[in-house]
């Protein structure tokens, strides 16, 4: 393919300025490639970004993703980034009532501590001593997994060598994890803990054949080989600002306001088409990076489109006067927000969510998770909202998959975040609208996005977090060596569709810019 007169030619031309395209970016750039970036919106990071969504509120909130586990330390170091995590101090809270009273499950704060709160909550300490065996066999997955992420794809057999535990690649990789949870666990409060990791972002029942819901799982448990889930200090922003920063330093050109719209290539060259406000453009590359959707490359390249993708989640970002109070007071609200707090995820209660939403109704009892970020990290907060006590809480739903947004989005969303709010109140002493802030203009600090505002804000096929069903992290026909590879010999999938993609983990672009410097 011959460049149109007066066309730049970079060595590569990157579709999407989300983390995973600056990932990439300032790689390339670091290894002295020419780089142009094209974001469509008028700033960068995706759905990795910190915004103040509340109208003369100083609060910086991690509007969409908003934990970090999957992010390689070899990425931050490597690329030499300015950003730092924080772990946190409890793992997690999940409220119950036994007997009539108020009570829950504290996992953290200590060894001792957790088995004191798992044997005040089941009469023993049997389901502690599963838990550690679980988890021992999870961290040990973890290890020996996380480090192949930023390699080329191992077969599945080598996989399973790298594993070195047969029981644990027949729980994990072969069986549904509901398997594993029921041989393993016998309290449904415990069980629904553990499942829930295998529920984010993802419409599964625990014995879904097709184990996309054991795919979820072993994201969520191999971050970090460790499966610890952290705070990003400064918020989600501080990672993308940072990449964003890395790559401009190291010769990276940021085009934000231009919208690719046509990749044509003959797989040695090829020119991408843009919009922007003054019209449209033209820049050649010999490789073309696309962070974004598998759906959004077969409308650029003009290839088949894949199978459509479904996103289930309610993401909610609150604002808070003070964390409310607890039913169950032998907790302080400090720890119990500080982990993922649970709420109606007990394990028959997640079945129940899951044939409710896909019979088409929303569930009756909305399963979801809350988190405090301010409580590790209160850079956040503007210094008078922290000195006056206020905190964030980002709650994630479960099981409410976008069809059941399609006859009203508005409507819908309204019923569900009532209905959500109303289990969390359930276990609280006070009522959270008495907690909540309000904006400039007397507003409660509260914002609810679906599945299709997701869509239709960020271009989330389906408002699907993944953009489509997690993949193994093996290679498997068509795959590629480094799971980044299309048909077009020099156009590249770096977004979280990739094999190994998903989550805020930078291993998509890591991994398509190996491509790209290893091609050379």
């Amino acid at each position: 393919m011959t460049a149109h007169e007066g066309t730049r030619t970079y060595d590569a031309v990157i579709v999407g300025g989300g983390h995973n395209g600056l990932v990439a970016a300032a790689y390339l750039a670091r290894a002295g490639r020419s780089v142009l970036v094209l974001e469509r919106l008028d700033h960068t990071g995706g759905a990795a970004v910190s915004t103040r969504p509340f109208p003369g509120v100083d609060a910086r909130l991690s509007r969409y993703s908003y934990l970090v586990s999957l992010l390689p330390r070899k990425i931050v170091r490597e690329l030499e980034l300015d950003f730092r995590v924080r772990t946190r101090t409890v793992s997690s809270y999940t409220p119950a009532e036994r007997d009539g009273r108020p009570t829950g499950l504290l996992v953290g704060g200590g060894e001792q501590r957790t088995r004191e709160a798992f044997a005040r909550l089941t009469g023993s300490e049997n389901e502690y001593r599963a838990w550690q065996r679980f988890y021992g066999m999870t961290g040990r997955v973890a290890e020996r997994v996380f480090p192949t992420l930023t390699g080329p794809l191992p077969t599945r057999e080598e996989l399973r060598r790298t594993v070195d535990d047969e029981e644990a690649w027949r729980a994990l990789f072969e069986e549904p994890i509901g398997v594993a949870v029921e041989e393993n666990f016998t309290d449904d409060l415990v069980r629904g803990v553990v499942l829930t990791d295998a529920l984010i972002g993802t419409f599964a029942d625990a014995h879904d054949p097709a184990l996309e819901q054991n795919r979820c799982f072993l994201y969520h448990v191999i971050g970090g080989g460790t499966g610890d889930w952290d705070v990003p200090v400064g918020g989600m922003g501080a990672l993308t600002d940072a990449l964003a920063a890395a790559a401009r330093d190291a010769g990276a050109v940021i085009a934000t306001g231009h919208e690719a719209v046509r990749i044509e290539t003959d797989g040695r060259t090829a020119e991408v088409t843009h919009r922007t406000a003054g019209g449209e453009g033209v820049a050649a590359a010999r490789h073309v990076l696309v962070n974004a959707s598998p759906r959004e490359l077969a409308a650029l390249t003009g290839d088949t489109p894949p199978a459509p993708a479904e996103g289930a989640q309610l993401k909610v970002n609150m604002l808070l006067t003070r964390l409310p109070r607890l039913r169950d007071s032998s907790v302080d609200p400090r720890e119990a927000f500080a982990g993922t707090f649970h709420i109606a995820e007990g394990y028959g209660q997640l079945a129940a969510a899951h044939a409710q939403a896909a019979a088409g109704e929303l569930p009756a009892a909305p399963p979801s998770e809350i988190y405090c970020h301010s409580l590790t990290d209160p850079t956040i907060l503007g210094p008078e909202l922290a000195a006056r006590g206020y905190q964030t809480l980002t709650l994630f739903g479960l099981h409410t998959p976008a069809r059941l947004f399609a006859r009203d989005n508005d409507a819908v969303r309204e019923e569900l975040l009532t209905a959500t709010l109303a289990q969390f109140d359930a276990h609280l002493a006070e009522p959270l609208a008495d907690c909540l802030a309000t904006d400039a203009d007397g507003r409660p600090c509260l914002e609810a996005k679906s599945p299709l505002d997701l869509e239709r804000d960020l271009g989330l096929p389906g408002g699907n977090i993944f953009h489509r069903a997690l993949s193994w992290p093996h290679a498997q026909e068509g795959t590629g060596r480094w799971g980044v590879e299309t048909r077009h010999a020099n156009v590249l999938l770096c977004g979280a569709g990739a094999v190994r993609g998903g989550g805020v983990s930078g291993v998509p672009g890591h991994n398509a810019a190996m491509a790209v410097l290893e091609a050379r």
